[in-house]
């Protein structure tokens, strides 16, 4: 089976080109036109003819198709993209005025079945590679013509179940000679696999870590999340714990507001209790709507004073902004109605 060098950090590529003979300068010329969305090695052209059919006899360069894009009145595009096997996945472009900000997948699907995000109902099928992660980018901002400067891993899939490949990724798109996106500009959700975060923790990368929250008490995150059965709530703010003290990296606690589930006082006065004195911030969401799953939220107006206690506990908070409402936003949603489509 041919290599994918799309997934291959530099450092990797100039190894990989010294099993050719071939010079660092030579490796780096490849790694560059690979982050400038070259999609065909014969597109190498300060690279010599020879070169350029020795790549295409013992390499790939995995590439993307546009399925269909949705744009939300809010300027969100919602991409509908399929992998080389068939399989489809979601990538969501927010623009903001600190730039274009892409929310990419990790992998098709998702194991870990959280009630409220669309993406978990079909389960897993595989993990994404690092390549056709970065291609989300590359593809993104071909499409665009604009550059993307912030990568937020919250699309299908639990990125720290693909953890190897996820820092590969990382690794790829901070490289200097290539998209060079500053690993302070990239956030990494996970549901709260504890035994990842402590890894990831290792890495000692200086990326966002956005925990899903969701609730105070573990029964509550019970009955939305599948993962609170293995970890208790303490468990994972003690996992937290050690990745604040390993890279000094401030931890988002994201907290999908579910009414008449978790947005009561008493929980809320919980929630205070468990992160008081931490390193964090809230991030409060008002929950899409997922078919007849839940029900649509309050309006944001409603959940202000919800703010306004967490900070008088010493925890900032905001209600996330919302985007891409009217274009299937939530994880999952415009691939489920494809395929209902087909």
């Amino acid at each position: 089976m041919k290599k994918d060098l799309k997934s291959f950090t530099r450092k990797e590529i100039i190894l990989e080109m010294a099993s050719l003979e071939w010079p660092p300068y030579r490796a780096n010329q490849i790694f560059q036109w690979i982050q400038k969305g070259c999609s065909d090695f014969a597109e190498m052209t300060n690279l010599s003819k020879i070169m350029r059919e020795t790549l295409s006899k013992n390499y790939i360069l995995t590439s993307l198709w546009q399925v269909s894009k949705q744009t939300s009145q809010d300027g969100t595009e919602k991409y509908l993209l399929e992998l080389p096997d068939g399989e489809l996945i979601e990538t969501v472009l927010m623009r903001y005025k600190h730039g274009n900000s892409l929310c990419l997948s990790s992998q098709v699907g998702c194991a870990m079945g959280c009630q409220f995000c669309a993406s978990g109902m079909e389960g897993l099928s595989r993990n994404l590679s690092a390549g056709e992660m970065l291609d989300q980018i590359l593809f993104v901002s071909r499409d665009i013509k604009e550059r993307i400067s912030h990568v937020v891993m919250m699309g299908s899939g639990e990125p720290l179940q693909n953890l190897e490949e996820v820092v590969k990724l990382l690794n790829i798109i901070n490289d200097k000679q290539g998209l060079n996106i500053s690993l302070r500009h990239v956030t990494v959700s996970t549901c709260g696999l504890v035994p990842q975060i402590y890894e990831l923790a290792e890495y000692k990368l200086p990326i966002n870590l956005a925990i899903s929250l969701h609730a105070a008490s573990d029964n509550i995150r019970k009955s939305m999340m599948p993962i609170a059965e293995r970890y208790s709530i303490d468990e994972l703010l003690e996992a937290c714990d050690a990745y604040v003290d390993k890279t000094n990296r401030r931890i988002t606690y994201e907290y999908a507001l579910v009414p008449g589930i978790n947005d009561y006082p008493d929980e809320i006065n919980k929630l205070a209790q468990k992160l008081k004195g931490k390193l964090c911030h809230v991030n409060l969401i008002p929950v899409n709507p997922v078919d007849d799953v839940f029900p649509a939220h309050h309006h944001h107006k409603g959940y202000h004073h919800i703010v306004e206690f967490l900070e008088k506990e010493g925890i900032s908070a905001t209600i996330r902004r919302e985007l891409g409402a009217d274009i299937d936003a939530a994880c999952g949603q415009l691939k489920r109605r494809s395929k209902a489509d087909l």
